[in-house]
């Protein structure tokens, strides 16, 4: 009776799913299924449209493309409102959008393919590569924090590794009300619009840092730099790195850092004003206008199928297909958390729906079932990006979403939280508490 069931659900997904050939791109990165085959609702994540279509009518949203995969096959594939609202263009499932800080854990992909090949190692100081950053400084504050009273020397240099878990320093001058702050650019895509990569890392290691190396986790530029050592290292542009090493490999045939013209109308857009506040609002940079370098901490673009697929490559422990881009013990250190009890962790600073995770390289890892805000996994990791997008992967779960909108505004922590609770309340199989594999032991 159940096996009857499932081939009568399938024969009604052919004629009703989102999945037609019509909305979905034409190479998806997994087969689709019947949400019930992988034990998900179809009816409970078809809440997902009746949460977001109303706030797109209301004008809280201008539109999302949603992506869930589970036990390896596409379960949900759906384009929801406008892709841009002012022109009246309908969004779709190929759409592509500013990713922000979802580049970062693709920058550290490839930094770890290096370091497996002996190119670089973890520890080395950044200004092994970059000279400039050799003697910092760390300002010394008055205690309301608003004037620099003086500097000390670092007590020791900022690394690779520091980079990637956010431990060095350069904070993001945006993410913070700080005398420090206030001389830093306000974030990746601002430094990237208004200097050259020289001026960008001269103007850095001239700053002080906010805290010593290795103390604090607190949110910048880290990825930024380290996208620009990786262009000394290799001597290629970091878009060319990362489209050699990673983006064609993985099929990743629509992520960039800049959107050519055959593909502009594909582009998102925000809604012109920010529904709660009504300030005019945007995404930046703009993606098809190129920025004076290729920043590695917020400046990609890409859609949904594609950040699957990089989504994927994680999941699978490095390997995609036949290929096998990266060591299957690098990703689990790549996913385990960097965060010893030395380091005080700021993390929900950055983004509140990520408070109380650990932190892996470039991404946020789940340590603990409770205290964080959001539902999950011991293991699953994400790190979402500033312009409203969003992905996470639940290995214990066997378990992909990928959430695409572009929503700047503090409403994207919102999302965040109602897409995460609208997936796992679609989960309807007996729970497999043996099936964490890897990624629970990664956090014994």
């Amino acid at each position: 009776m159940k096996t009857q069931l499932v081939a009568l659900f399938s024969i009604a997904m052919a004629v009703y799913s989102p999945f037609r050939a019509d909305a979905a791109p034409a190479t998806a990165p997994l087969p689709r299924a019947a949400p019930e085959e992988v034990g998900m609702s179809s009816e409970r994540l078809g809440r997902i449209a009746a949460v977001l279509n109303p706030d797109i009518e209301r004008g809280r949203l201008p539109g999302a493309v949603v992506v869930v995969a589970r036990k390896g096959k596409i379960v949900y594939f759906e384009a929801f409102g406008f892709r841009d609202k002012v022109a009246g263009s309908k969004m779709t499932t190929d759409a592509i959008f500013n990713i922000a800080s979802m580049t970062k854990p693709m920058v550290a992909a490839v930094t770890l393919m290096l370091v497996e090949e002996g190119a670089l190692t973890l520890d080395d100081p950044v200004s092994k590569y970059l000279p400039q950053f050799a003697d910092m400084k760390v300002a010394q504050l008055n205690p309301a924090g608003d004037a620099i009273t003086g500097t000390v020397p670092a007590k020791r240099q900022i690394t690779i590794r520091d980079l990637l878990i956010h431990t060095s320093g350069l904070v993001y001058g945006g993410r913070g009300s700080t005398a420090v702050h206030k001389l830093y650019p306000s974030g990746s895509a601002a430094a990237a619009k208004s200097l050259d990569a020289n001026a960008f890392l001269d103007k850095l290691a001239s700053l002080p840092l906010l805290y010593q190396p290795g103390t604090v986790w607190d949110y910048g530029f880290g990825l930024d730099v380290l996208g620009l050592l990786l262009e000394r290292v290799t001597r290629q542009p970091l878009g060319a790195l990362l489209a050699k090493r990673l983006w064609q490999p993985l099929g990743m045939a629509d992520t960039g850092f800049l959107i050519p013209p055959a593909k502009a109308a594909r582009y998102a857009k925000a809604l012109p004003a920010d529904p709660d506040t009504g300030k005019a609002q945007s995404v930046d940079p703009v993606a098809t206008e190129p920025t004076k370098f290729e920043c590695g901490g917020g400046c990609a673009t890409s859609t949904a199928a594609d950040y699957l697929r990089f989504a994927l490559l994680l999941k699978n422990r490095g390997s995609a297909g036949d290929a096998h881009l990266l060591g299957r013990k690098t990703v689990d250190y790549m996913l385990s958390n960097q965060l010893g009890p030395e380091v005080k962790n700021l993390i929900g600073n950055a983004d509140p729906t990520r408070a109380d995770y650990g932190f892996g390289l470039a991404l946020a890892v789940r340590t603990t079932a409770g205290i964080t805000p959001l539902f999950g996994s011991v293991g699953d990791y994400a790190w979402p990006g500033s312009s409203g997008t969003n992905w996470w992967v639940d290995p214990v779960e066997d378990l992909e979403v990928v959430f695409m909108a572009h929503s700047p505004g503090p409403m994207r922590w919102h999302y965040r939280r109602v897409i995460n609770a609208l997936v796992y309340a679609a989960l309807v199989d007996e729970a497999h508490p043996g099936t964490g594999g890897a990624s629970a032991a990664r956090l014994e």
